[in-house]
């Protein structure tokens, strides 16, 4: 694949020159991709082997890298020490939009990591004769601000750079290949292969869209795509989210998973024809998707998104290609999958796969059917399960769920439901610029 490299390889670049700066990295709670970049000679002379150090408040730290009180894992009593990331040599590429630069993604053998817990899950549908295949739609938005700029004026009046709803509309898309195209680029060159890019349902937001791999491997797509789009926007002047709602006057951003299970060899889908495997799977997804929903939505903010006639999901319902459903069965053959439209862009790939995974799985072993499918608009509908309201709603499913401390472990939920309730204390705690505009003049 384009961009893939090896470690024989990696040692041949480094000693023409051409690869100067290895970025090991891995996944913290939000998703982001964090880590340290070596010189080169050095990570081969002295990482490579054995792995690096990093601090281990970086799972137990929020957004803006304060350590947060409250977690069992690590804390000030215990004096935040060190773990230790492997690199995985099958994530090593080259990172085409980095000057003279590598990046390999490392795994954490702590349970709670991100991606540890997704191999987790990935672990228990082999031991069931499963490889998970799995792919994320992801949507972003650009603006004709840059980052420095947005900043500056404290995240409110942004321009995205379309003026027009853009779903589909190729004019609007030529105006914005300058850096859609270049990021379609850099993660070609990169070994992220892509299927497309599309105007979608907002001024300025796009959709890019990444061919499908096994559940690890799309996991690590999804986060170096978002990575890799941040870097090469900054880099532009522009800045780019992927906030699941950005604006309540516009579409959100979602991140749509398709998921199927084959065989060890990837050469049959057991959900070709709705299999009993494919319905029980169905099943076990929509009967703990609410407990679970904090893991594909989660932040406040994330929840504005579930907007009537908004293409966000509202019921919980599945259909066959009908894109009022939270669950819609697209594809047909060994191409026939499930498709979640509940996860927002904002999700941590990793957690949101993990939690599929999990929930999946144990239709399949519980036997779980799903309800019948439903017919017409979801919207409208009346007497369907809602998917939850607020991150409240979430946490409080999360904190209530056997099911999730069977499939995770107490510790991980527990610390998990931490990061939540931190995320919600937070954003409980601050007045925002709504609140000044309605009532500081009237209060």
């Amino acid at each position: 694949m384009q961009g893939r490299i090896n470690l024989d390889e990696l040692k041949r670049l480094i000693a023409g020159g051409e690869i100067e700066t290895v970025i090991a990295v891995f996944p913290d709670m939000y998703g982001r991709l964090v880590g340290k970049r070596f010189v080169a000679q050095y990570f081969l002379d002295d990482v490579a082997g054995h792995g690096m150090h990093a601090c281990d408040y970086l799972l137990a730290c929020d957004m803006e890298m304060d350590p947060v009180p409250g977690y069992a894992f690590t804390s000030w009593a215990k004096g935040y020490g060190d773990f230790n990331p492997i690199p995985d040599y099958d994530t090593l590429r080259v990172a085409s939009w980095q000057e003279k630069s590598a990046l390999v993604i490392c795994d954490i053998d702590v349970p709670l990591a991100p991606r540890t817990m997704l191999r987790h899950q990935v672990a228990r549908a082999a031991k069931l004769g499963f490889t998970p295949m799995a792919a994320s739609e992801l949507e972003l938005y650009l603006f004709k601000d840059s980052y420095d700029s947005a900043a500056e004026k404290g995240y409110i009046r942004l321009e995205p750079i379309g003026r027009v709803i853009e779903d589909y509309h190729v004019l609007q898309g030529t105006k914005e290949e300058f850096l859609i195209g270049a990021i379609r680029s850099h993660l070609e060159r990169s070994g992220v292969p892509v299927e497309s890019s599309k105007g979608e349902w907002g001024p300025g937001q796009q959709e890019i869209g990444l061919r499908y791999a096994d559940a690890v491997e799309m996991a690590d797509r999804h986060a170096i795509y978002k990575h890799a789009a941040k870097e090469i926007a900054w880099k532009a002047g522009h800045a780019i989210t992927f906030m699941a709602k950005w604006d309540e006057r516009y579409a959100g951003s979602s991140c749509h998973i398709h998921m199927s299970l084959w065989d060890a060899d990837v050469k049959k889908s057991f959900f070709e024809g709705e299999s009993d495997t494919f319905r029980h799977f169905l099943g076990g997804w929509m009967a703990h998707i609410r407990e679970l929903f904090a893991f594909y939505a989660p932040y406040p903010a994330s929840y504005k998104r579930y907007v009537a006639g908004s293409f966000a999901p509202t019921g919980i319902a599945w259909s066959h290609d009908n894109r009022t459903a939270g669950f819609r069965i697209v594809g047909s053959g060994p191409s026939l999958r499930i498709e979640c439209r509940a996860p927002g862009a904002d999700a941590n790939p990793y957690l949101a796969f993990a939690a599929t995974l999990a929930a999946g799985l144990d239709g399949i072993e519980k036997k779980i059917e799903p309800p019948p499918a439903f017919e017409g608009d979801v919207y409208a509908a009346r007497d369907l399960p809602q998917v939850p309201h607020t991150l409240r709603d979430s946490i409080e499913a999360l904190e209530a769920s056997a099911f999730a401390r069977e499939a995770f472990g107490d510790a991980v939920v527990d610390h998990y439901l931490h990061f939540f309730k931190t995320e919600q204390r937070k954003f409980d705690a601050v007045v925002t610029d709504w609140e000044r505009r309605r009532y500081f003049e009237m209060g």
